[in-house]
């Protein structure tokens, strides 16, 4: 039990840790450069920007040929995101002391967070969700809810910056960053943001928009997961207040508290007997046998069960955090 307790210390303290371990990387940095030394990794940078190019080719002059599982609509956004993610969480990993790093469970939950933001955007299954209302809606439950829980779940943001450059850390650290990031967690501007987000893009005229332009398609969907993982990053802290910035009792608030929201969204859109988002059918539906108000109500049904109950699980991780610091509401 000792032990146990030792190492999740450890484990809460491993932000503390990184910064301190990498205080000096910067001057190593400059004497690197000075020396026309090859920053540590810069290969796999290299093997990063060769497969994204790869990819953007091929999807731009090969889309026939492009399987399923490679990217319908290319994103150099997205794959960077996730790609250069993956990569400082796996460089991270090396770098922390073991006993500050997440168990087995907590990795997996990272590998699987983006290999979900990944495979609801940059593969086939975005075809689905620009052509049916239903996939649009998984897509964005994916991107806003499971995706973001996944990633918060593990508690890989202070593994990343382990494995992160000197400069993303510095910027992480910056005084604009942690005013912007203070403001956004505070407990009723998260629940607006986390919810009128949800609503907003699902006004009829905001969403036919979002659907036709290219540029505001991507703003919607990064504003949901950028959104869903600071939320989720502040309910599944596993720390308690302080160094967290809310009690343990607010996060469970939190929590069930944006379920009903969504509950209520989800009801009108099943219940609705008209057509609310004609852009399904002007496009064309991918399954034609699927007519509009049926594609509404299976769509409306994923808005309402899926993030309810993502709720109730997020409510038992906050209960199983509390216990496990013996930490009051």
């Amino acid at each position: 039990m000792a032990i146990a307790a030792r190492r999740r210390v450890a484990y809460e303290t491993a932000g503390l840790v990184v910064s301190h371990r990498y205080r000096e990387r910067p001057a190593m940095m400059d004497r690197n450069m000075a020396t026309g030394a090859a920053p540590k990794g810069a290969w796999i940078y290299a093997v990063i920007a060769a497969l994204g190019s790869v990819l953007w080719a091929m999807s731009t002059y090969l889309p026939a040929q492009m399987p399923a599982v490679a990217p319908y609509d290319f994103s150099w956004l997205i794959f960077l995101a996730v790609s250069l993610s993956a990569f400082w969480f796996a460089r991270g990993l090396g770098n922390l002391p073991a006993p500050t790093r997440p168990g087995p469970w907590r990795q997996a939950a990272f590998w699987a967070g983006l290999v979900l933001l990944w495979g609801v955007t940059q593969t086939g299954f975005e075809y689905l969700a620009q052509r049916m209302f239903f996939t649009n809606r998984l897509q964005h439950v994916a991107l806003h809810h499971l995706g973001p829980f996944l990633l918060a779940l593990s508690a890989g943001g202070a593994v990343v910056l382990a494995g992160a450059p000197d400069w993303l850390r510095r910027l992480c650290n910056s005084r604009p960053v942690i005013l912007t990031y203070r403001v956004v967690q505070q407990p009723a501007v998260a629940v607006l943001l986390f919810v009128g987000l949800f609503w907003f893009w699902l006004i009829p005229p905001v969403h036919f928009a979002a659907m036709f332009d290219p540029v505001l398609y991507q703003v919607m969907n990064w504003s949901m997961a950028v959104d869903g993982i600071l939320f989720w990053a502040l309910v599944l802290d596993t720390r308690p207040a302080p160094p967290a910035r809310v009690r343990f009792g607010w996060r469970a608030a939190l929590a069930v508290g944006v379920m009903f929201p969504q509950i209520v969204l989800g009801a009108l859109i099943t219940f609705a007997t008209v057509d609310l988002f004609p852009y399904y059918a002007f496009c064309g539906r991918y399954f034609q046998s699927i007519s509009a108000v049926t594609d509404q109500q299976i769509g409306g049904i994923v808005i309402w069960i899926p993030p309810a109950m993502m709720s109730v699980i997020g409510l038992l991780v906050v209960v199983r955090n509390m216990r496990a610091v013996g930490a009051e509401p």
